[in-house]
């Protein structure tokens, strides 16, 4: 009974595990998957994780880079609740995320159930529709944003065709910040392929059962498709929230850097560059960087908690 003990156990033992003392198994082959991951450990703990690590301390102290970090404790924090200017930043960018993010999203939806129906030439639209999302964030599109939208730009010449005269779009206050929130809605290429994808993944036999109990292209919509594609929704109205709070170069370029006309589109972004390098009170700016860290982690857990009442799943 004994050996045939010893049979099994050497039977179900993993295949190249080696025992060693205190009846432990050795497996040699994960020193070389630490070597291979060792460049990205360092790449984090150097520029990420050491990064946080020091904007957190210098949070809490006035520095100006020209002279060592002074202590300062809570400071900047009760700085910030008296900043007009900064909460004024703070509400145009939430009307930018809350504005652009669903009207982008909107778009890239039905531009990918356009594109879902089996056209030809259907790798060349995609890409069509997928450039501007590579180039949105440029610093040649904003640029080229400011052509179109200024006093003698394109879309004034087109206007002007109408007999219409169009203000200068990105030097009015009532208008600047339309002009960005075109401009993120128009880079809806990264979302549009993430719902195409998932458009591909929903069953045709659920159409089709629809179809035969007489449901219109409306019912079938919002019976079958947008069910099944909330998890996809989901997933992109995450992340483009997170990259909407992030925006810095349209408005940097647009407003030259300003945040005007009348701080109109001083993004968030955009007010704590200025104050870490223009006016380089880089402890408040550290502060602030917490600050927005704190916002885009709190949206983040309220669509979290928010997706379990429309967000529905196979299971």
């Amino acid at each position: 009974m004994s050996s045939i003990g010893e049979l099994r156990k050497l039977a179900i033992r993993p295949r190249g595990a080696a025992r060693v003392k205190g009846g432990r198994n050795r497996h040699p082959d994960n020193k070389a998957g630490y070597v291979f991951l060792a460049p990205w450990l360092i790449g984090v703990l150097v520029f990420t994780v050491g990064p946080m690590l020091a904007s957190l301390y210098l949070a809490f102290t006035d520095y100006n880079l020209l002279q060592p970090p002074q202590w300062s404790g809570f400071d900047n924090i009760i700085q910030m609740f008296g900043d007009a200017r900064l909460w004024n930043s703070l509400r145009v960018t939430l009307v930018y995320v809350f504005v652009s993010v669903p009207l982008q999203l909107a778009l890239a939806l039905v531009v990918a159930m356009l594109l879902d129906r089996g056209m030809r030439g259907l790798a060349f639209y995609r890409s069509i529709f997928y450039l501007p999302s590579l180039l949105g964030g440029s610093v040649a599109i904003a640029i080229l944003w400011r052509q179109v939208f200024g006093k003698e730009g394109l879309v004034n010449e087109f206007l002007a065709v109408l007999g219409i005269e169009g203000p200068g779009w990105i030097s009015h206050p009532d208008y600047a910040l339309a002009t960005i929130i075109i401009l993120h809605v128009w880079t809806f290429g990264s979302p549009m392929v993430i719902f195409l994808a998932g458009l591909r993944q929903i069953p045709e036999m659920y159409y089709e059962a629809a179809q035969m109990d007489g449901a219109g292209k409306i019912r079938r919509f919002f019976s079958i498709t947008f069910p099944l594609l909330t998890p996809i929704i989901f997933f992109n109205l995450v992340l483009q929230i997170i990259f909407a709070f992030q925006s810095f170069t349209q408005a940097y370029i647009v407003s030259g850097g300003t945040g005007g006309p009348s701080d109109s589109t001083m993004f968030f972004t955009l007010y704590l560059y200025k104050e870490a390098f223009t006016e380089l009170n880089m402890g408040y700016a550290s502060a602030m960087a917490w600050f927005l860290l704190l916002i885009i982690g709190g949206f983040t857990l309220l669509n979290f908690w928010l997706s379990k009442f429309w967000v529905f799943y196979d299971d």
